[in-house]
């Protein structure tokens, strides 16, 4: 959810500024016993001397949870628009195809009305009648199908946008072949480790002995001090806890590149997909060329008498399905397209988030 990601990248924004004045001496109020029978009240100040780099990892904590926010927004946020130009492009595929569809209808009802005008005058048998019909069904069903899926399309994309979107028509190719973006997902492992291996300098600063200068300020004056923190070097399995706290960068140096591999193949395999459409595209417009000019072939030799009508409503119905299907293939691409988009952050600027 885009909203909820939206709001978890201004609470890691307002942290990461809270983090980012941590170096500051602390003020806050100090409470002591002054006597058996009361209580007396001051001003506690304290300024870390030494804490083994415990508050600079938290800002860089901070910081690196901002990214992974940011990464999430991003990510969900690419999602959503890759979801509403799916839509978009299923919706121009459909009404394409559709097109196709409507255009053989028509040509099949005219040579149906031909049989029909034959059988009638005794020159074609009637089952030859039901065969082109039987085609004209099929063609008319595939015609609506066709627009109940641009209808459908047209509706999911209008029920995630708040502006009409009837009017839009025609798609642009994406460039991301080639691209060099890094995928989101290794974006967001970095950031995930980064915060990961700041979380476990966090925790060895907590093993290791800190000095802490304060002052308390009470109405008797100021009284300095030295305050010596953290759990020191003793105790039962902290050489072992230390020893375990500095293998997280190995784990996540492991896990960035294995999240990096893992993007890099699937965008990889798209890719390769994308080459076989087109190079499947190229070869389907060589055929449909080459039934195209069979078919005229075909229109000819029933004009002489050479072909039958059936013969000739069989070869239109093949070129009619074909070309269909031809049609389809340019926006497989396109879908094809927007999930490498997607995977990369191409969709919404990442830096704008």
């Amino acid at each position: 959810d885009a909203g909820a990601a939206a709001a978890e990248l201004r609470i890691a924004r307002l942290r990461s500024d809270a983090r980012a004045k941590n170096w500051l001496p602390q003020l806050g109020p100090a409470v002591t016993l002054s006597s058996l029978n009361g209580l007396a009240a001051g001003l506690l100040l304290e300024q870390a001397l030494f804490d083994h780099g415990k508050r600079k990892a938290e800002r860089a904590y901070a910081a690196a949870d901002v990214e992974v926010a940011a990464v999430s927004l991003s990510t969900d946020i690419n999602q959503r628009i890759f979801e509403g130009l799916t839509h978009y492009v299923n919706a121009e595929r459909a009404r394409a195809q559709g097109a196709v569809a409507a255009r053989a209808t028509e040509r099949l009802a005219g040579f149906a009305d031909i049989m029909r005008q034959r059988v009638e005058g005794g020159l074609s048998d009637r089952s030859e009648m039901q065969v082109i019909a039987q085609k004209l069904s099929e063609m008319q069903a595939t015609a609506a199908a066709d627009h109940e899926a641009e209808i459908s399309a047209m509706a999911e994309l209008a029920a995630m946008t708040a502006t009409p979107v009837d009017s839009l028509r025609g798609i642009d190719h994406l460039a991301v072949i080639g691209n060099t973006t890094e995928p989101l997902a290794l974006v967001k492992a970095r950031s995930e480790g980064a915060r990961s291996i700041a979380e476990s300098r966090i925790a060895r600063a907590g093993l290791m002995p800190s000095l802490t200068a304060n002052a308390d300020l009470t109405s008797d004056g100021i009284d300095p001090g030295l305050r010596l923190g953290g759990s020191g070097l003793l105790g039962w399995g902290t050489k072992e806890e230390l020893a375990a706290l500095e293998a997280t960068t190995d784990v996540v140096d492991r896990r960035t590149t294995e999240a990096g591999e893992t993007a890099e193949r699937r965008i990889v395999a798209l890719e390769r997909q994308i080459a076989q459409y087109q190079s499947q595209a190229a070869q389907g417009a060589t055929v449909l060329a080459q039934t195209a000019g069979n078919l005229d072939l075909f229109i000819e030799q029933y004009k002489l008498g050479r072909r039958t009508l059936l013969e000739l409503v069989g070869q239109y119905d093949s070129y009619a399905r074909l070309e269909r299907d031809q049609v389809s293939l340019g926006y497989s691409i396109a879908v094809l397209e927007l999930e490498i988009a997607r995977d990369r952050g191409l969709l919404v600027d990442g830096a704008r988030m």
